[in-house]
């Protein structure tokens, strides 16, 4: 794409993009532009119609990841071809309503029993107690940690916001232990080498050992821990802003789902 993908790429920092939003946002222009075999200054609406309809049609895309491709061509057309992109009859895709799967306490319990190395528990414990997404939790620092105050320091979490979320007793005591015995340096969770965060894949497997370990046959993953960490909040009494402010949601109605 040469000069038009360096115009998108500064169009997308200048707007405040993070890395993977522009990432992404370029793949589906490549996308698009490979699909189409012609340069990009000469796409017309009825060439996006027809890979939009590919991706709908062919690729069965879900209505997120469809939404996403539509949000990065209509980029393309009014911020680097300067361009309207009129699509007549075509709408971004209302995603299905799903209620997520949670975890009893018991099975939480069962979960982190199952964990197979103390590494392995402070990082679900960690997740599970604070409600954190899988990547906040990886690169969580030594001095995210405040122990005085009882709590955590969420910096830049999901729409680059800080925030902060309780310490939990059993917590602080969980990860004591666990920087007595393996003395991390900076990052809580560090990966190989220990100058990088753990790699997400390397979390999820740690989970994916624990739940095999508890047998717990459910349609979990990591992020269960933070779907479980809410309800079980709210069936504790809870007031649902002040899960909203732990979870870090725009918006309420996203929590109460």
């Amino acid at each position: 794409m040469g000069v038009f993908r360096d115009g998108m790429c500064e169009a997308m920092v200048l707007r405040g993009f993070a890395p993977k939003t522009r990432t992404a946002y370029l793949s589906w222009v490549r996308r698009l532009v490979q699909f189409c075999r012609i340069a990009p200054d000469q796409l017309t609406p009825d060439h996006v119609r027809a890979y939009l309809l590919h991706l709908t049609q062919e690729r069965k895309l879900s209505s997120s990841t469809f939404n996403q491709a539509l949000h990065a061509v209509k980029f393309f057309f009014i911020e680097v071809l300067k361009r309207p992109l009129v699509l007549e009859g075509l709408r971004y895709q209302r995603p299905p309503r799903r209620l997520p799967v949670v975890m009893s306490e018991e099975e939480v319990k069962r979960l982190l029993g199952g964990a197979q190395s103390l590494r392995d528990r402070a990082l679900l414990e960690t997740a599970y107690a604070t409600g954190m997404r899988l990547g906040e939790v990886t690169r969580l620092l030594i001095t995210d940690i405040d122990s005085k105050r009882m709590v955590i320091r969420i910096e830049q979490g999901k729409g680059r916001k800080d925030r902060y979320v309780m310490l939990s007793p059993w917590l602080l005591e969980t990860l004591r232990e666990y920087w007595r015995r393996l003395k991390p340096r900076e990052f809580l969770f560090p990966g190989e080498g220990g100058k990088k965060p753990l790699c997400v894949s390397a979390a999820q497997k740690a989970f994916g050992r624990a739940r095999l370990e508890a047998g717990i046959r459910k349609p979990i993953s990591f992020h269960t821990l933070r779907h479980s960490f809410a309800t079980h909040l709210l069936e504790d009494g809870a007031n649902v802003r002040k899960i909203q402010a732990l979870l870090g949601h725009r918006s309420l109605q996203t929590t109460e789902l």
